[in-house]
């Protein structure tokens, strides 16, 4: 029997529609099985290669070291890069609630400046803030605090793009300079063992000739948010920065 051309239109037609049919089938059921992975476990962490985030964040130390622009007797401990827990995300955090995941690690080098006057403290402080405000970064949190019998300085900035974060802290009552240095969670190799890790270790660097010249400003001389430029006087046309 010969098909008409209607007829054949129209079984053409059909197929066609199968296809077609057929093919939003799948693409719903991959967006399907994309969507209940991502709300079972949440964003999925970036890759970390521990190495480079230890080597980023050490040389985030030295500027930070650096840009403080202590006098010379003020001399920074050395530091070591530890790893710190991440957890799981979407629904899949409730079945494993304070479970830390052992493939995903945060990362921070934590270290300090003994004995620092809170004048010194101060504009070094108002320095590193200048600095981290120039190369775009946002302050997330400030730490001022002064109380009847205690005084505390410090701040915390975000790299916007990374999510890295520096913290600064002083306390007068122990007269010591806190750096933190962080690094957010990643998806680390398997093949990493933190234990004798080779490339956590820092130590700081001489500052440069001059930086580390600089003299102590009287208390007085510098308010909160003017800074003077590394190895120069305090002035009040210092450019403003809080």
């Amino acid at each position: 029997m010969i098909k008409s051309p209607v007829r054949r239109a129209r079984a053409v037609g059909r197929s066609v529609l199968y296809a077609v049919t057929g093919l939003v089938t799948v693409v719903l059921s991959v967006a399907a099985v994309v969507a209940g992975n991502f709300v079972w476990n949440g964003a999925p962490y970036p890759s970390a290669d521990p190495d480079a985030v230890a080597q980023r964040l050490k040389a985030r130390s030295d500027e930070v070291y650096d840009g403080f622009a202590l006098p010379e007797k003020y001399a920074a401990d050395s530091g070591r890069v530890d790893t710190g827990a991440c957890y799981y995300g979407g629904l899949r955090s409730i079945a494993h609630i304070d479970e830390a995941r052992s493939d995903v690690r945060s990362f921070g080098l934590d270290w300090s400046v003994p004995d620092v006057p809170e004048a010194t403290a101060r504009v070094a402080q108002q320095r590193v803030r200048q600095q981290l405000v120039q190369q775009g970064w946002k302050l997330t949190h400030e730490g001022d605090r002064a109380g009847p019998t205690s005084r505390e300085l410090g701040f915390r900035f975000e790299n916007p793009e990374g999510g890295d974060q520096v913290d600064v802290q002083w306390n007068d009552s122990t007269t010591t300079l806190f750096i933190s240095v962080y690094a957010p969670c990643g998806q680390v190799p398997d093949e990493f063992v933190e234990y004798d890790w080779p490339e956590a270790d820092w130590h700081p660097k001489e500052q440069s000739a001059g930086l580390r010249r600089a003299p102590p400003a009287p208390e007085s001389a510098a308010p909160l948010g003017l800074l003077p430029a590394p190895g120069q006087p305090y002035s009040r046309m210092s450019v403003i920065h809080s």
